[in-house]
């Protein structure tokens, strides 16, 4: 095996020592020192790969976008993948890819492709901005779906090069991680996840390979999630105290993800309370009724729990929530809780709800996921005396505010034990904030400080560039595989001999595995694009041995005789090429074989097939066959003198010649090109001195050294020359192994 690692090494398939530094550049056009507008842009090797394509939820209009223009060339794009349906990581998709000179594929999963439309079409219609401001309309939305590509999780996919496939994210239904490989450098990207199962979606997955960059979100940095058990009590507790008192409940959430959540925590708590019956539950979403038959389809991706409960009642067909489509159907007479979109309160109905309903003491609002800077949800976590209503009035806060993380980020134990899992050499954090980001970072640093982990937190628009050396290996397989393997069996059964000290009274089978073994490997080198991964096979094995087909090409030209008889032309074919064969066909016709690359078929008393393969060597071979025919056809009594000739003295083949006359002759070609020349036929070497340096070639061994290589690489091309001019047309001369000789 390392001698065969050795001889691919010869041959320029694997050179470690002059593997070039190659460059990976990550650059965030968002989210980098921020929570929002999700957008990763990856080139590596000349392939570019974009990460998400949100907008930021504290922002309208264009100022919501990602830095687009810090793409130099949207259509040189390869891929496009969404991790998953929410705002921040997928809203920006239609204005790029409708809008921009992107050219590239877009993958996203069933579910977010089915949810992807419903939630961008109910953003356009709630956008609080001008028609002139608006990023896109619902004709885009639908043009962008025709584009979008489904990919399931744990399916390899690869394009122009680039490899990568998905694992389950948690978070929400659908959210996936990305597993990208480029040139055998692997990247994990993991959106938004979450390492903890919750009532419907089982916890993130682990890859079971490691990768080289992670590209992992610190939304919460070193914060640490209160117990799923504890944090649910505390909720339903405030839920029950607030309607028991006569107030009512605001709780502002996304249409999709943390609201459904909430909705089978609030149903199952007022089965268990028959006193609170009477106590109304809205889910103020049209959006979120639509999406439920997603949830319903795909129950098979969510967790255990859930699938059993599924078996006995559907756990989505509510008993105690109601729907409400708009402000107008709501009847504001009494004690109720009514979970409202957006989740930030920035617009929509939970803004409005929330202006009717601050200046009241009983009420209170439960923040229940996580709340990006700039936004009135952020705000009011400070508990401020005043808030600013979107007409512009100052409207005091009385009424309790508390926030109850139900957020299916990922926090610091669940980043710190995933890290641990993976152990990434590179880890680039981004959807964060800054002073969320850098705690986490100061933490990782800290944990893997003798692990000399590289952690960084890029800012939108600043490329991180990290260098990897990568290595081309290459497997040798089939046919190919088998014959070296024998020759370096019979390398290392030769006692760390070099060939030409082997005894002379070896087998001729043992001397041709020790000459192979010294050659470099020659064979059909498959390689896919852009991928570090290569293969050499025969070329009759590469239909078995991958996934190519071969063809071949074989030429063909009917040409008359003129009347010549077929034995007079097969006569002046054997006066020309010795290797000449003859057979008859079942059918009674003649086919002579020249040199096994040209047949010549008799079809008929007047016409002949002329038939050979493509190559070089048959192409020659087979013009020089139709020129002789021709010739016999032009000249029919000359082709029937030399027949005669053939016929009445068929001269004997040559006998071989000794090995000492070879090399007898070669050192004479040798001689008239180098001048000093010194010729041992007995031993089979011959020594060639130009300028005090020395070229020693060992016939027997094919082995030539020397003490130059400017040299050896001259002595190697006239050897290669002579034995040509002395051989038969149809051997071929493979270049002599050249070693360093040390004087």
């Amino acid at each position: 095996a390392e001698e065969m690692k050795r001889r691919a090494a010869d041959a320029g398939l694997s050179d470690r020592n002059a593997a070039e530094d190659s460059v990976l550049e990550i650059t965030p056009l968002g989210s980098g020192n921020e929570v929002g507008r999700s957008c990763i842009l990856l080139r590596y090797k000349g392939k570019t790969v974009l990460l998400d394509c949100g907008v930021h939820p504290a922002y309208t209009g264009l100022a919501s976008l990602p830095f687009f223009d810090a793409i130099d060339d949207p259509s040189a794009i390869d891929l496009l993948l969404v991790s998953h349906f929410h705002l921040d990581h997928a809203a920006g998709l239609p204005y790029f890819v409708q809008k921009t000179s992107f050219k590239g594929r877009v993958f996203m999963t069933h579910p977010t492709k089915a949810i992807y439309k419903m939630l961008l079409t109910d953003f356009v219609k709630v956008s609080n901005v001008s028609v002139d401001d608006m990023l896109y309309n619902e004709d885009d939305i639908n043009k962008s779906m025709e584009k979008i590509e489904q990919i399931h999780y744990h399916q390899h996919m690869q394009h122009n090069g680039i490899k990568f496939w998905c694992y389950n994210a948690g978070h929400v239904l659908g959210a996936a991680m990305f597993m990208i490989e480029i040139a055998g450098v692997r990247i994990l990207y993991t959106g938004d996840f979450s390492r903890q199962e919750d009532r419907h979606l089982m916890e993130a997955e682990l890859p079971e390979m490691g990768c080289d960059v992670l590209i992992v979100e610190s939304t919460y940095g070193v914060q640490i999630h209160e117990p799923r058990k504890e944090r649910e009590a505390r909720f339903t507790k405030i839920v029950h105290d607030t309607v028991a008192r006569g107030g009512r409940v605001l709780i502002p959430v996304f249409a999709l993800g943390r609201a459904q959540e909430l909705l089978l925590i609030l149903d199952e708590y007022w089965k268990a309370n028959p006193s609170l019956k009477n106590i109304p539950i809205y889910f103020a979403s049209s959006l979120g009724k639509k999406c439920m038959t997603v949830y319903q389809t795909y129950i098979d991706m969510m967790n255990e729990r859930l699938r059993r409960q599924y078996a006995v009642s559907n756990p989505w067909v509510f008993q105690h929530i109601k729907n409400l489509k708009s402000i107008e159907q709501f009847h504001d007479n009494g004690p109720s809780v009514v979970m409202a979109s957006p989740g930030m309160l920035q617009s929509g109905l939970s803004r409005e709800l929330f202006e009717m309903w601050c200046t009241d003491p009983r009420n209170t609002v439960v923040l229940a996921g996580y709340c990006v800077e700039g936004t009135l949800a952020k705000h009011i976590m400070s508990e401020p005396q005043e808030v600013t209503s979107l007409s512009g009035r100052s409207l005091p806060l009385k009424m309790s505010v508390h926030y109850i993380s139900f957020s299916a980020h990922s926090d610091f134990i669940q980043t710190s034990g995933f890290v641990d899992q993976l152990q990434p050499p590179n880890i680039i954090l981004v959807h964060g904030d800054r002073n969320e980001m850098n705690r986490l970072k100061l933490a990782l640093v800290d944990k893997y400080a003798e692990k000399q982990t590289r952690i960084l937190t890029p800012r939108n628009c600043q490329p991180v560039t990290l260098q990897f050396k990568t290595e081309k290996m290459c497997r040798v397989l089939g046919t190919l595989a088998d014959k070296y393997h024998e020759a370096a069996q019979a390398v290392k059964s030769s006692d760390n001999k070099t060939p030409h000290q082997q005894p002379a009274d070896g087998s001729e089978e043992e001397k041709k595995k020790l000459q192979l073994a010294q050659a470099p490997i020659s064979g059909v080198l498959v390689s896919r694009d852009g991928s570090s991964e290569q293969t050499l096979v025969e070329l009759s094995d590469l239909h078995s041995v991958t996934q190519l087909t071969t063809t071949e090409v074989l030429q063909t030209m009917r040409i008359p005789t003129n009347g010549v008889a077929f034995d007079i032309l097969l006569a002046n074919l054997m006066q020309v090429y010795e290797q000449t064969s003859t057979m008859q066909k079942d059918d009674g016709s003649m086919v002579a074989r020249v040199l096994d690359q040209v047949s010549i078929r008799q079809l008929s008393e007047s016409e002949l097939l002329v038939e050979w393969g493509t190559s070089p060597m048959s192409d020659m071979i087979a013009d020089s066959v139709i020129a002789l025919l021709a010739h016999c056809q032009t000249n029919p009594f000359a082709a029937s003198a030399a027949a005669s000739i053939v016929s009445s003295s068929k001269p004997s083949p040559a006998p071989k010649k000794k090995t000492s006359e070879v090399v007898e002759e070669l050192g004479l070609f040798l001689a008239a090109q180098f001048g000093e020349v010194a010729v041992d036929p007995q031993d089979g070497t011959i020594k060639v001195t130009v300028d005090n340096h020395i070229a020693l070639y060992h016939h027997d061994s094919h082995v030539l050294e020397s003490t130059d290589e400017d040299l050896a690489s001259k002595v190697s091309s006239a050897l290669v020359n002579a034995k040509a001019a002395m051989a038969p047309i149809s051997d071929s001369f493979p270049r002599p192994t050249v070693s360093k000789m040390n004087l």
